[in-house]
């Protein structure tokens, strides 16, 4: 018990640590028991472009500065609220996002055109709309930047959007039956 405790005032007191720090460019906080992030933990890290939390237990994610180039949510417990909607529309620098076993059930969209990898393994994500990753009606967009894109452990049949890949240089990775 005395652990935990002094473990999470740890944490919250690294966190304040890190908010006086405008400079820090990467943070890892890979494996430490984390349950929650308050909202602004991030807001004043204007040179902040990496961020990893996987192994934690974060069930939502914080706001997100638009300067992240990386981010990595693996193995939490963000589950279907755990990521609120456009929590990466306004990124447009992000490159890579890795968001698996996290219990997700739908992709969280919008996307932005910067993305190159996005990995989605062991979810539950069971449908994808035709305009996930591409642009409805417009058959000349193409999507160049997004090469890798993981969708396999999740029980999501991709055959069934075939429109929603045409923009693509590669196919996702995941089940096609």
């Amino acid at each position: 018990f005395f652990f935990k405790t002094f473990r999470k005032y740890f944490l919250i007191c690294l966190l304040y640590l890190i908010s006086l720090t405008d400079n820090l460019k990467r943070i890892d906080l890979t494996a430490n028991f984390i349950s929650e992030i308050h909202e602004d933990a991030f807001r004043r890290l204007p040179q902040l472009e990496e961020l990893v939390l996987r192994d934690n237990r974060i069930r939502q994610l914080p706001e997100l500065p638009p300067t992240l180039t990386f981010i990595d949510v693996s193995k939490n417990r963000l589950g279907r609220k755990g990521i609120r909607n456009e929590a990466f529309k306004d990124l447009h620098e992000l490159q890579h996002l890795y968001i698996t076993d996290n219990n997700l059930d739908h992709i969280p969209l919008p996307l932005p055109e910067s993305l190159q990898a996005l990995h989605l393994q062991n979810n539950n994500i069971q449908e994808m709309h035709e305009d996930t990753f591409c642009k409805m009606k417009d058959f000349t967009y193409v999507r160049r930047a997004l090469e890798d894109i993981r969708l396999d452990g999740n029980p999501i049949n991709l055959s069934k959007t075939p429109y929603a890949y045409m923009c693509l240089p590669r196919l996702p990775v995941g089940n096609l039956i």
